[in-house]
């Protein structure tokens, strides 16, 4: 239950429409056309996207919980890394890398690929950069990226992952539109979210996404469902293609 309590503490103003980072006029006019706004709930930025209302975001003062001991094993993410089936060429982009803590287990997967670790909160890039230095790992690239664009390079992209972050993108569509940009025809969108089908699953309602959710928000970029592995202990892993 810490998670569901820090999510609450940890949500930035950044995160609210109205807040002091700047938009440009494209993403004003796209959010006419993309999303509804109104009051926010507890958990929300009062901004819904397909029917969905977009969670609050986990800040870097939660760094310390996404390194916590017992992530492992809450998450199983061994499972999660067998399930990728990842080629040693392949170029990953991790989205909402954080302290790097998914990052750091696929990087040894690819030593003839690399990992494009992409986060919009410099202080993430620090602890990325940190851990790249002190583990001498040389196929990791920290990106620095924006609310809207993860700054990944055309065509190039064997497979890109969110891990409990999709919900919280405050342009889901746009930052989708570069996403998929960025894949090479074969590439694959991996969405690694808790299972909001299960209500057993103890994680407040808005840090959830339903296959059929996530299926109708990625059919509107041009992808659709290849297959969802349930190995995980609460979460989907959902495959997405052109």
């Amino acid at each position: 239950m810490y998670r569901l309590w820090l999510f609450s503490l940890l949500s930035l103003l950044a995160c609210r429409p109205g807040s002091s980072q700047q938009q440009t006029s494209a993403q004003t006019a796209d959010s006419t056309r993309y999303y509804q706004y109104q009051q926010a709930t507890r958990d929300g930025i009062g901004k819904r996207y397909m029917g969905r209302e977009i969670a609050q975001v986990m800040g870097h003062l939660g760094a310390s919980w996404l390194e916590r001991p017992e992530r492992e094993r809450e998450e199983r993410t061994d499972l999660l890394l067998k399930a990728l089936n990842l080629k040693p060429t392949d170029v990953v982009a991790d989205i909402g890398a954080g302290t790097g803590f998914f990052t750091f287990l696929m990087a040894p997967e690819l030593p003839k690929g690399r990992v494009l670790a992409v986060d919009i909160q410099p202080e993430m890039i620090q602890y990325l950069n940190e851990g790249k230095t002190k583990r001498n790992i040389s196929n990791i690239q920290p990106v620095l990226g924006t609310e809207s664009d993860p700054k990944l390079p055309a065509n190039t992209v064997d497979l890109v992952i969110m891990i409990d972050a999709y919900h919280e993108f405050s342009y889901p569509r746009e930052m989708m539109d570069h996403i998929v940009s960025s894949l090479k025809p074969s590439g694959r969108v991996v969405l690694v979210e808790y299972r909001a089908e299960d209500p057993n699953v103890p994680i407040k309602a808005l840090h959830k996404l339903s296959v059929a959710q996530a299926t109708k928000e990625m059919k509107a970029v041009g992808l659709r469902l290849l297959k969802n592995d349930s190995r995980l202990p609460q979460q989907h892993i959902m495959f997405f293609g052109k």
